[in-house]
């Protein structure tokens, strides 16, 4: 990604970016005390640069990108982005590395939810509230092997 970089316009999201980023994920690592990881996305409409903290939910290799958006009837702006250039990277406390998504339905995302769930019990309230069918990304590290899961083929590769 190539584009300037352009800081939410949530305090609380561009602070803990700033934090997260100004002390290599030793400070800015949690939200509500559950770890995040920090997605950098090209925003779908503005071209730039974005990122932003998302709950650090993972199934082996990969991570979980899951659209809760706190239970809100929308879908977040990082999901979209993900969905027009699926590109992303994570930043964690080791190192940047570029993902794959693909978005998982049937039973992969039910066993999706229940290791969601076992880490964070309020996504079984952001689903009740959001009045909308929240989407789970699975987000694969380029170049690694598929995990083995037998209902791979059930995600989307956007172009990969």
């Amino acid at each position: 990604m190539t584009n300037e970089y352009r800081p939410s316009s949530s305090d609380r999201v561009r602070d803990q970016v700033a934090r997260y980023e100004a002390t290599d994920g030793v400070e800015g690592g949690e939200l509500n005390g559950l770890p995040v990881v920090i997605l950098t996305t090209q925003g779908a409409v503005s071209g730039a640069v974005r990122k932003t903290p998302i709950m650090r939910v993972t199934d082996g290799t990969a991570y979980l990108a899951i659209a809760s958006y706190a239970g809100s009837p929308h879908n977040p702006a990082w999901y979209h982005n993900l969905l027009a250039s699926p590109r992303p990277r994570f930043a964690t406390a080791t190192a940047p590395w570029r993902y794959a998504p693909g978005e998982v339905h049937g039973a992969e995302k039910d066993r999706l939810w229940a290791i969601a769930d076992a880490g964070n019990p309020v996504y079984a309230d952001y689903r009740a509230r959001a009045g909308r069918d929240i989407p789970i990304l699975v987000l694969d590290r380029i170049g690694m092997r598929d995990r083995g899961n037998a209902d791979s083929h059930h995600r989307r590769e956007f172009g990969l």
